[in-house]
């Protein structure tokens, strides 16, 4: 399976996103988010591109996966094309926060810290995170058995924050696959991530030697992020209300069920 990054990448730092402050879109153009949307035609949607079965590119080179089919959903109920963009994690969230892209859906989990720099849609997935290490390692059996070990993830991600409260020291990798080419090499001794997308890394890659060696006890809260500030509160509502239409229709299930073999669009 291709995971390659794909369209346009973001180039926006994470530091410069904060420099920028809450609200910057606002700023700028004072003039209501889901008006303009509407107005060009399209809503630019950032994900990674690189993240199966979430975002990711098929054997033809399409972008395709369950955010891919529930923002395309979202803009369709929004009357407007979508117009999907790629990148690496912390340049998309730094891009959403300045105003480059008017949402990102990329599994982005709740935390109270990104409440406070963004706008979340109501959520609409339910992610268990799990901690991955090779499959000759005894020592790692749960999330307090990181304490001084080094795991891998994206830059700013909930796994790196996760992963750091438990006194691992993090490093930076991009994709998924060079997440679990980082741990087999053994230079990492750990990771962290979706059960779902590590399910799927296993069903298509079976000969990696890797196992899931603990659960996370929390669920993960994923929603759609978008600019904070008031000039993004019309746009909120309607993604909301397009989601719980969704939700009642059974279009999440069905899109979930098609890429995880599972329905996690309920926190049930």
């Amino acid at each position: 399976m291709k995971k390659k990054l794909v369209g346009i990448f973001a180039v926006l730092t994470m530091t410069a996103a904060l420099l920028t402050g809450c609200g910057s879109s606002d700023e700028a153009t004072g003039e209501d988010l889901l008006s303009q949307i509407q107005e060009r035609g399209t809503i630019n949607i950032a994900m990674e591109g690189n993240w199966a079965p979430w975002t990711y590119e098929d054997e033809q080179g399409n972008l395709v996966g369950f955010e891919v089919e529930v923002a395309g959903e979202v803009a369709k109920k929004l009357g407007v094309e979508p117009n999907f963009v790629t990148g690496e994690w912390d340049g998309l969230l730094a891009g959403v926060q300045t105003g480059r892209y008017d949402i990102m859906a990329n599994g982005v989990g709740y935390t109270e810290e990104r409440s406070k720099a963004y706008y979340y849609s109501d959520f609409y997935a339910f992610n268990r995170t799990v901690l991955v290490v090779r499959g000759d390692n005894d020592d790692i059996k749960s999330m307090e058995d990181l304490a001084g070990k080094t795991t891998c993830n994206s830059a700013n991600s909930t796994y790196q924050l996760l992963a750091e409260s438990y006194g691992a020291t993090v490093k930076d990798v991009e994709s998924l696959d060079g997440t679990i080419e980082e741990l087999t090499a053994g230079r990492v001794d750990a990771t962290l991530n979706a059960e779902v997308s590590i399910n799927d890394y296993m069903k298509e890659q079976p000969d990696v030697d890797i196992k899931v060696a603990a659960y996370d006890p929390e669920v993960e809260k994923v929603g759609m992020i978008m600019p904070y500030g008031e000039s993004s509160e019309s746009l909120r509502k309607a993604v909301n209300q397009a989601l719980a239409e969704m939700r009642e229709d059974g279009t999440l299930s069905k899109i979930s069920n098609k890429y995880f073999g599972m329905d996690i669009t309920s926190e049930d």
